[in-house]
């Protein structure tokens, strides 16, 4: 009888490890997926990450204070002056933030009160003389103007090295092409919010609910130059839950209350709520609050408290359910809002650096 000796392969220590560490990532991935799905079946939920857009702005400000202090010890203090026209209430509301934003962290700002009757002729020559001063680094045009004022005139007007809204089509160029140039406010917040949470953005489906000039478009771009994935939905897009629900990261600005629902949103999914919505119906908070006005909710006790005093609320684009199916959410209010003007404040120095000449200092997102 003859023995057929077979050859034995002898793996190295480093390749045992190695084989061991993939069998252990397929078990934990196992886990957690088999997890996951029993949560689903059972209709377990957990709540959401709560990314705290008010803390990051807060760190964001102390460190355009900081960078404004070592510019001051060299002589210069960046300026924004800020165009107000007529008395539009929650605009005053808005532009006095911005302003006492700009005394906080040590900038100079001028707030400039055109009257309602003002015509386009007018705020071109307010504009030009803002262009012209060298102390003035960043121009604000609160939007809307009166009917009568071509509102696109106005912005076409401001020099782009001074527009720290991020809205002249030069701009817009350079955030295509990624060189350096001024970006709008709350989409360069969006990005703040994730990197400083520690998101991953690289590799990721993002979906963005929205497409205007100021939010949508300018979000999709820089989650693109991230290396995200990128889909923008609008109003004609068709299966808008099945689109959204791809995303690993979902950025609802469509200025609707409540209308991303939990069947947009994939289970694990970060969810921007970038929605500003004033609700004053009942009949609607009980829509967006369950129990609501119906009989009440521990959870909804505080909100529905302030809604009967107040007789408003704000709410996001995204419905409240969401947060027992996202991994991470954005609140409302609290989430990017308080970024809005802390990347204004951000915007206002980076001009002033730029415009002098004295090099690019950057945030986090490296903008």
């Amino acid at each position: 009888m003859v023995a057929i000796v077979r050859p034995v392969r002898i793996e190295s220590p480093q390749r045992l490890r190695d084989t061991e560490k993939t069998r252990t990532g397929f078990l934990c991935a196992s886990v957690v997926n088999i997890s996951l799905a029993l949560a689903i079946e059972s209709n377990q939920t957990m709540p959401a990450r709560i990314l705290d857009g008010t803390k990051i702005a807060s760190d964001i400000r102390s460190e355009v204070a900081a960078e404004a202090k070592t510019m001051a010890a060299a002589g210069i203090r960046p300026g924004l002056a800020v165009i107000l026209v007529g008395h539009n209430p929650a605009s005053e509301v808005y532009v006095r933030g911005k302003v006492k934003a700009c005394e906080q962290v040590g900038l100079y700002s001028e707030q400039h009160t055109p009257p309602e009757t003002s015509t386009t002729a007018d705020l071109l020559a307010l504009v030009e003389e803002l262009n012209a001063r060298d102390e003035i680094d960043g121009i604000l045009v609160q939007l809307p103007l009166p009917p009568q004022v071509d509102s696109k005139k106005i912005l076409m007007a401001v020099d782009p090295a001074k527009d720290v809204d991020g809205f002249h089509p030069l701009n817009v160029g350079f955030l295509s092409t990624q060189r350096p140039g001024l970006v709008p406010c709350t989409p360069a917040g969006v990005i703040e919010i994730l990197k400083r949470s520690q998101i991953p953005i690289a590799g990721q489906e993002a979906v963005v609910v929205g497409r205007s000039d100021i939010v949508g478009k300018p979000a999709a771009m820089l989650l693109l130059n991230a290396n995200a994935t990128v889909t923008v939905c609008h109003s004609k897009t068709r299966d808008l839950w099945a689109v959204s629900r791809r995303a690993d990261i979902l950025v609802a600005a469509i200025g609707r209350a409540g209308m991303i629902t939990r069947d947009f949103v994939k289970p694990g999914a970060t969810v921007i709520d970038v929605g500003m919505n004033q609700v004053t119906d009942p009949a609607e908070f009980q829509r967006l609050f369950g129990g609501g006005l119906a009989g009440g909710s521990a959870a909804n006790a505080k909100r529905e408290a302030a809604f009967r005093a107040k007789g408003s609320t704000l709410v996001g684009d995204v419905h409240p359910d969401v947060a027992e199916v996202a991994g991470a959410l954005t609140p409302v209010p609290g989430g990017v809002g308080p970024l809005t003007i802390a990347m204004l404040m951000y915007n206002t120095v980076k001009a002033a650096k730029m415009r002098r000449g004295s090099g690019q200092w950057s945030v986090a997102s490296g903008q």
